[in-house]
Parts: structure tokens; sequence; C-alpha cells
């Protein structure tokens, strides 16, 4: 019996219109996505840039890990998910439903929803079952091929790990920031050179020697580990000019140079309070007379303390503008716009996405960051990406440099990664 030919793909067709049976068939066809999500918009943002960036931003459902509500609950946000979740379990049924358990004493708890997606307009976000997505990945494998699972939080590191320990001939699974944990778990991991601080000779100095096997990582990264400089994000040139339509009427009038101010709030790793507000004040005073307009705007682990020196100490001059939290979130239109930007150095996300666009970034507070923000902040000097921010400043000159663009390149490690298994992308 003669072997079977297939017929030759149709030449000259153009990217996209070759049917599957020419790419390796629907076996080897990643058309889908799986975000693993834990409801914070820093950890979900950069699942959701990099499955933009890879061309599946209308092709992936996004599940999302929750904890249990109430306000005693906050105090285990520190425990893993499954432990919250026993603990919560056996104080439920030791104390029922006691005012202890209830946020502002409410008589009633919250129960935890199997879509809950509402407190960002969505319906369709559901509850992260690692069976349910286990099942659907096996049993939609041959019609419509391998699922792209993207994970990041600490929250989402067991449900990654266990999708693909059950579902590995169906799955390819990106972690996003280091996962503490063995790396094997997981196809790709895709985190930022400062995870790896630990390592270098500078930290091994600032721990002390008997927690150094607490402290990971504990090896240099693997094959399947891919470094960025900072955090995924969403913005690229098609987010950006989609964003300067969008909030054209609102910031074209602006007179220019147009100076965005983002404040963030401190961390463990990075703390300050009035000290800093009165500092930023202050500075941005001096540089008023260059600047043809300011916005500032909060971030919602502001302290209250310095959003209202800032507001006093600002809110009347009429080169300032201090957006009030009301209404649409002016931040795309931020980025767009601006033709520089101060950000307080607590925010790795806020700073990744401003050196994204290639303008001037000035960075306040660097000084008060320890430990592997110290080194971000090197990092991003060295690069000649951001600047001091000293108020000395004449904000009508302006300077640039090679936009970040780990997302894009993050993006490019996960195709040749799915090649190297015989799989591709096809939006």
């Amino acid at each position: 019996m003669k072997p079977i030919r297939l017929p030759e793909p149709p030449s000259g067709s153009p990217i996209g219109s070759v049917p599957d049976i020419f790419e390796g068939g629907v076996y080897g066809v990643v058309r889908r996505a799986v975000i693993i999500g834990n409801g914070f918009p820093a950890s979900e943002n950069q699942s959701i840039g990099l499955v933009r960036a890879l061309g599946l931003a209308d092709k992936h459902t996004l599940y999302r890990v929750t904890r249990p509500r109430g306000v005693v609950n906050d105090w285990f946000l520190w425990l893993p998910v499954s432990l919250h979740r026993k603990l919560d379990y056996i104080i439920r049924q030791i104390y029922g439903y006691s005012q202890i358990l209830l946020p502002g004493g409410r008589k009633k708890l919250v129960p935890l929803p199997t879509q809950n997606g509402g407190n960002i307009g969505l319906s369709s976000i559901l509850e992260a079952d690692v069976k349910k997505i286990v099942t659907m990945a096996r049993e939609t494998f041959e019609k419509e091929g391998p699922i792209l699972v993207v994970a990041s939080g600490r929250d989402t590191i067991t449900v990654a790990g266990a999708i693909r320990r059950l579902a590995s001939e169906n799955v390819f699974v990106v972690q996003i920031q280091h996962p503490r944990t063995h790396l094997n778990r997981f196809d790709m991991v895709i985190t930022p050179r400062h995870d790896y601080y630990p390592l270098t000779p500078q930290a091994r100095e600032q721990i002390p020697r008997f927690l150094h096997r607490w402290i990971t990582p504990r090896e240099p990264p693997d094959r399947n580990v891919v470094l960025t400089l900072g955090a995924l994000h969403q913005v690229d040139s098609a987010a950006l000019r989609s964003a300067a339509i969008t909030w054209h009427d609102e910031f074209a009038p602006f007179p220019k140079p147009l100076l965005v101010v983002n404040v963030g709030g401190p961390t463990c790793r990075c703390r300050y309070g009035v000290d800093l507000a009165k500092q930023l004040t202050a500075s941005l005073q001096n540089v008023l007379a260059s600047c043809g307009s300011v916005r500032i705007s909060f971030s919602r682990r502001t302290p209250d303390k310095v959003s209202n020196i800032i507001v006093k100490e600002l809110g009347n001059d009429p080169k300032v503008y201090i957006w009030d939290g009301e209404g649409p979130n002016p931040h795309m239109g931020h980025l767009a716009w601006a033709d520089a930007f101060l950000i307080t150095a607590d925010s790795v996300s806020m700073l990744s996405e401003a050196c994204s666009t290639g303008k001037p970034v000035y960075v306040i507070g660097a000084e008060r960051c320890t430990w592997k923000f110290m080194e971000f902040h090197r990092t991003l000097r060295e690069r000649g990406v951001v600047r001091p921010f000293t108020g000395l400043e004449d904000m009508s000159e302006s300077w640039s440099y090679p936009p970040l663009n780990d997302t894009a390149e993050a993006a490019n490690w996960v195709h040749d990664a799915l090649a190297q298994r015989g799989w591709r992308l096809r939006p």
C-alpha cells in the first residue's frame, strides 16, 4: 500500500490562513489561555499583559484564587490559601456567624462566590478550581488543542503547580514572579532579576548567617527561568495610541510640559511617611516654574497622612490638578499624554509602565528602599531609564532612553519554549 501524501500547503497564503493540518494539527496549536489571578491588580495585570503580548487577549478566561473574607481573616493573609480556608472553616464551626468574623459588625458572612468578578465589573471570573480546569484541559484537548496557563502572585502558586502536574500533556504553565518553591513545578518562570538579589554578595552581608538557608531563591536561575528588569504589564505602543485618542479631549488642553506624579504607598522594603510627602511637595514647588501643568494621582495604598499633606500644599496651585479618585481612572491617559513622570520608589509596577514609554522618569524616595528594591533602583539608574528627583530639574528639558520592553521579550521566550515542545501559538 502506498503511503498517503498530504497536499502541499497553498503557496503565498497569508499568515493565519493555512489550515491546522499544515501546522502540526490542532494538538500543537495554542489558541487559548487561562489566567489564574489573586484579586490584586498589580499581579493580574502582569498575567494579562503577557497574554496580550502573545496575541490571546480576546481568547483567555480569568479564574481567581480567593481567600475567606471578614475582619479576623485579615490576620491570616500570610498563610497558604488552603490552610487559611481550613482555619476559616474551623473558626466558623466554633463561633458560627459571630460578629468578630464580620467586617463592620454585619450580621451575615459573605459566602465564598464561584463567580467573583463583581468588583471589576465582570461576572465571568470563576473561582480557580484545579479539578475543573484540569478536566476542561483534558476533555477539550483533541478539539481545541493545548492551553496556555499564566499565573502570578503567591496565592496562585499551588493552583498553577497542581494544574501542570495533573495535565502536563495538555497545558503549558507560566508562573510570573519567583514562586519561592521548586521551579520544576512549572514549564516556565518569569521573574525580575532583583528577585535573585539574595544570591549576591551584598545580600549575604545583609542577612544574618542563620537565616541564609531560609532565604529563597537558593540557586541561580535554571534554563526555564526568564529574567526581566521590571514587572510585566499591558502598556505597549498600541495601548498608548488608543489611550491618546480616548483621553484627547481631557488632556490636549493642558499646557506643556505635562508632569504626571504617581504617589504609591510605603512597603516593608521601602518605608516612608509624611517626611517623603514634605520632601515631594517642596521639590515640586521648586520646579513648577518650568512645568506647564502637573497632574497628581494616588494609589489605593497611599496613606491619608501622605495624601493630605500633598493636597494641602499643592491643591490650590492653578498649575496642579489632583485626581480625586472619582470617575474613570486616567492612568492610561497619563502614560500617553505625559511629557515626564515623577514616581515614588515603592511601586515596581508604576515604574515599569512609565519606563516603557521612553519618556523622562524621575524617582523620589529610592534612598529609603532596602533589599531587592534597592537593587531594582540601582539597575534602573545604570540603564539610564530613571533619574533621582532633586527639585532642581528644568522640566522643559527632555531626555530619552531605549524603552523597557520586558513584556514583549518575555512573550518571545514563551514562543521559543512552546516551539521546543513542538507547539506554537496561533492567535
